[in-house]
């Protein structure tokens, strides 16, 4: 009597993308500072507009079933897709790679940032890639901007200090040694967390300055 032999299919293991890579979100407190005023005046700039997606420090896969080809941008926009929170980015499910890119680069992560980012950068289709440099440690003038010119990057003239950028409708300019964005449609800076703060400050006072008037 013969035996029936069963046939057996191969387990498939669902593809796993880590939501980290294990590395700390930035090198100093000037890195992270900086990080965090672009991404909360990006956030705010975009607020009203659904389809603009701000993030940072998030990983983002760009092939599909290969998670190793992946790339965490400091801080990154993309036009055209919804605003939610990802834990993620895949562009193959997103359907585009970001607009604009901007590296918080320093003299451990230059080789990187204009080097293999640079490329990946360029292959994906990010239209803008800024580098900025917060400690002045390597790159002088300490910004400088990229292109995309067919599937390469050209340089951005400028004189170092502010560069347009035409995907973000603002200008990227070096205050003080910060990084800070002008809106050309207002002629101002774009306030940072602690301006708002003082702002906020400065109004608390002067409404408690014009109660006390009213009751005396």
């Amino acid at each position: 009597m013969a035996v029936a032999q069963l046939k057996i299919k191969p387990l498939t293991r669902a593809i796993e993308y880590p939501e980290s890579d294990g590395k700390p979100m930035t090198e100093t407190d000037a890195h992270r500072k900086q990080m965090v005023d672009l991404l909360v005046v990006l956030a705010a700039y975009f607020r009203d507009d659904p389809m603009v997606y701000v993030a940072g420090n998030l990983m983002t896969y760009y092939t599909e079933g290969e998670p190793k080809d992946c790339i965490a941008p400091d801080v990154f926009v993309v036009r055209g897709i919804p605003k939610h929170n990802r834990r993620i980015y895949k562009t193959w499910q997103e359907g585009r790679a970001p607009d604009v890119v901007i590296e918080l680069t320093s003299r451990s992560t230059r080789d990187e940032d204009l080097g293999n980012k640079r490329w990946v950068y360029a292959e994906l289709g990010v239209r803008e890639y800024f580098i900025f440099d917060p400690l002045g440690e390597y790159l002088q003038p300490p910004l400088r901007g990229y292109t995309l010119s067919g599937d390469e990057y050209i340089r951005i003239a400028s004189d170092g200090t502010s560069i347009m950028s035409q995907s973000l409708g603002l200008e990227l300019r070096v205050v003080d040694g910060w990084l800070r964005l002008f809106d050309p449609a207002t002629g101002q800076l774009l306030s940072t967390p602690a301006e708002l703060v003082d702002e906020v400050e400065r109004l608390r006072a002067e409404l408690g300055q014009s109660r006390s008037r009213k009751d005396s």
